[in-house]
């Protein structure tokens, strides 16, 4: 059956969600460029306890994502959207009182679980209220938003920083409530405790043919769910390239005499960007498996590009080609976790997934120091390329169609990816 064109897009309740998310993250990100002047002017802090209090918001996020999705399937995805806005705009008036080191590391854990608790909630409850065939094109949307607001929180903050660090603490205080009122105005859908958009004839399994045997077997058993563990492990191998170019990129092109490493990244993120609104439906439409296949090649071939560029252009070329993989790479896996959960643990099965972003992050980072420390900074990115190949021939096994029920469409048929990624 075809989606109901009645419900095709509930753009009202996408603006309050899509905007909740921009406004929370650029009150959470506002603080990270001036953090580290705060620290060393008021606290004589090191470079240690800087990037301690900066970082310590991942680890419990790390922990609190899967808890949030979980919260978010029995509660609601409003309630719990909600209440990580308002834990956000509590850490940023928190701010405001002189707070010794210690203090300031318990606000940022804070911070951390209000950031897993927005971002999850709302992600999954994206999914809820999209049509089926949108999903893939609605969570990549999903994720311009929060990257826009980290950019535009970042500048926002050095700006500020001008001013006064008061002038910063307000905004990452008021961005947040700006936040709260957006998601409290998305209205609650009759049916479920404030998460599923109104069922259309048809349950979600019957919307979803050929995955009954997934989600019984993956939809139970622990905050890791079973659907999220190969898709966030392809994920976490997905990261390392995004590490090492975040933090080596500007070192790499200046060890070669080339320089305006600081484009390279502009044009990734740029990219980036753009490849989601533009044909940020194409997980939806050739199906997740194919999308992040590619997706990862690509990424495994940008970054091949970065390590071996003689200059700019070609450097920069490896970061376009870089972005456009990894900007799809996320919403694909992601859909493939929706597609093999049971629908009433989604948001705990998202939440998992989401966990393995910042796991790898966490593993990445040390780990790409480690190698550019050891050997040099060609070999990080290397070691990017190699880590995209695995989560690119681990996202075409985990999807492979199957002769049952499984997999990822319809037995025997060729295209079956493409026709359950379309199927409603």
């Amino acid at each position: 059956m075809t989606d109901n064109p009645a419900r095709a897009v509930p753009r009202p309740a996408l603006v309050g969600i899509f905007g909740g998310l921009f406004a929370g993250y650029l009150g959470l990100t506002a603080v990270i460029p001036v953090l580290p002047a705060f620290l060393r002017d008021r606290h004589a802090a090191g470079d240690l306890v800087v990037g301690l209090v900066v970082t310590v918001t991942a680890g419990t996020a790390l922990l609190v994502r899967p808890v949030a999705g979980a919260l978010a399937d029995r509660y609601g995805h409003r309630t719990v959207m909600l209440t990580g806005a308002l834990v956000a705009a509590l850490g940023g008036l928190l701010y405001f009182l002189p707070l010794a080191v210690p203090a300031l590391v318990a606000v940022r854990l804070l911070l951390g679980a209000g950031e897993a608790a927005l971002f999850t909630a709302g992600a999954v409850w994206t999914v809820a209220l999209a049509p089926h065939h949108r999903r893939g094109q609605l969570i990549g949307l999903y994720g311009v938003s929060m990257w826009g607001g980290i950019s535009a929180g970042t500048f926002l903050g050095a700006t500020l920083q001008q001013v006064s660090f008061t002038a910063v603490w307000a905004l990452a205080a008021a961005a947040p409530l700006l936040a709260a009122a957006l998601i409290a105005l998305v209205p609650v859908p009759h049916g479920e405790p404030g998460t599923a958009a109104p069922q259309e004839p048809g349950t979600a399994a019957q919307r979803e043919p050929g995955t009954a045997a997934q989600r019984k077997s993956g939809g139970g058993g622990g905050l890791l769910l079973r659907p999220a563990l190969l898709p966030g492990t392809a994920l976490a191998l997905g990261a390392a390239g995004y590490a090492g170019l975040a933090a080596f990129v500007v070192l790499h092109l200046d060890a070669r005499g080339i320089g305006s490493g600081v484009l390279v990244l502009s044009c990734f993120s740029a990219v980036y960007a753009g490849t989601r609104l533009v044909i940020g439906h194409l997980p939806d439409k050739l199906g997740p498996r194919r999308v992040a296949a590619w997706s990862a090649a690509g990424e495994a071939v940008g970054l091949t590009i970065v390590a071996l560029a003689p200059n700019l252009p070609v450097a920069v070329a490896g970061g376009v080609v870089t972005g456009v993989g990894f900007s799809l790479l996320h919403p694909s896996l992601a859909l493939m976790v929706m597609n093999r959960a049971d629908p009433t643990r989604q948001g705990a099965a998202i939440g998992a997934y989401t966990s393995f972003w910042d796991l790898g992050l966490a593993v990445w980072g040390p780990v790409t120091g480690l190698v550019a420390a050891t050997l040099d900074y060609p070999a990080v990115f290397g070691v990017g390329a190699a880590c995209a190949v695995a989560a690119a021939a681990m996202a075409a096994w985990i999807g492979r169609p199957t002769g049952g029920h499984g997999g990822t469409g319809r037995p025997g048929k060729p295209g079956s990816e493409r026709t359950e990624a379309r199927a409603a």
